[in-house]
């Protein structure tokens, strides 16, 4: 028995069920007095550990990774880990990699550690089959679960992402309106984050006018050379292109070192757009125009919300911020209205 089992029986949110046992002022007396009655029905009592109540918490998050090696990961990792601390929470960590059985036993591991919440760093963790989501949904029937760049409707879970379809959709057209017809979309994985991204070239695509072939969105390992790879053996077939836009950073850093190992002039002959404006995109020569989905503010937010929820207050299940073109020497100056030209040009998408 569980809060979950509690909020359904009194039809109720999960929330209301948290005022009522933290004795918040912020609830009717009749709709107390129901809660009460069906925690008495149900015989239902916080255990000692009060997950997520705020009650005798053990005050520990815990937080779920794929890679600790990724920027982007390790990035909201950093993040996510100070501001918890500020709010005096610990955490543990798991780094699961990208199997979904090992993910389902981490959550298992973290759940009996008596966490107070469970946050999920990456679209990843999301799969297209709803089956292969229920352990998730499981979980939150126990605990609040947070969720980093993705979206799983479901009572319990609250979700903080990047609108990355609009971020390439926008950046997409004004590549093309800047002349560069052909076009070519990079990504590694089928994740939540990487299908919006795809969807979001393909329709900027047909916005325009160009045909969105199958060969103009290439999926490759989520590795530099690999990515340059994968242009050389295109440009040996004669597939012709003169944009690169890579839904990782390290698959745009990869089309730089095609453009270098073929002598194509950056942007001239080939202009390159990374995401994540990790360090990646500095370190790159010449440096990575790349879309900046704000790692420290989804953390940050993600952090904000689970506050909301043990402390009863409303929180938003869906929390979407924008993409921000962070524009460098691997594209030109837009000539669309918007200013351009300098190095590390911010420009809202």
């Amino acid at each position: 028995m569980n809060i979950y089992d509690v909020s359904k029986k009194a039809g109720v949110s999960i929330a209301t069920v948290s005022r009522v046992i933290n004795g918040n002022a912020n609830v009717s007396d009749k709709t107390r007095q129901k809660v009460l009655n069906v925690m008495t029905e149900l015989g239902y009592t916080p255990n000692v550990f009060a997950r997520g109540l705020g009650l005798n918490t053990m005050k520990t998050i815990g937080i779920m990774c794929a890679d600790s090696s990724d920027p982007f990961l390790a990035n909201a990792v950093y993040h996510l880990e100070r501001n918890l601390r500020k709010n005096g929470y610990d955490s543990f960590l798991c780094c699961t990699g990208y199997e979904l059985a090992a993910r389902q036993n981490y959550l298992k591991l973290l759940l009996s550690k008596r966490v107070d919440a469970i946050i999920l760093v990456g679209s990843n963790y999301l799969e297209p089959s709803k089956k292969d989501n229920q352990y998730i949904a499981d979980a939150a029937k126990e605990v609040p679960v947070m969720l980093i760049n993705g979206y799983l409707s479901h009572p319990n879970i609250y979700c903080t992402l990047c609108d990355d379809y609009q971020a390439v959709y926008d950046n997409t057209r004004k590549l093309i309106r800047q002349g560069y017809q052909r076009p070519l979309f990079l990504y590694c994985s089928r994740s939540y984050s990487s299908l919006q991204k795809l969807s979001g070239f393909q329709d900027a695509l047909a916005a325009e006018g160009l045909s969105a072939a199958e060969e103009y969105a290439q999926m490759c390992g989520n590795d530099i050379m690999q990515a340059k790879d994968l242009l050389l053996c295109l440009h040996s077939r004669g597939f012709l292109f003169d944009a690169v836009f890579g839904a990782e950073d390290v698959l745009a850093v990869g089309a730089v070192k095609y453009a270098g190992a073929l002598g194509l002039r950056i942007p001239d002959d080939l202009a390159v757009i990374g995401y994540n404006n990790s360090i990646l995109a500095v370190c790159s020569e010449p440096e990575l125009t790349s879309i900046d989905n704000h790692v420290e503010t989804l953390s940050l937010t993600t952090v904000a919300t689970l506050m909301r929820v043990f402390t009863g207050s409303d929180a938003p299940n869906r929390t979407t911020i924008s993409g921000e073109l962070v524009r460098r020497r691997t594209t030109p100056a837009w000539s669309d209205g918007y200013s351009g030209g300098q190095q590390d040009t911010r420009v809202k998408v």
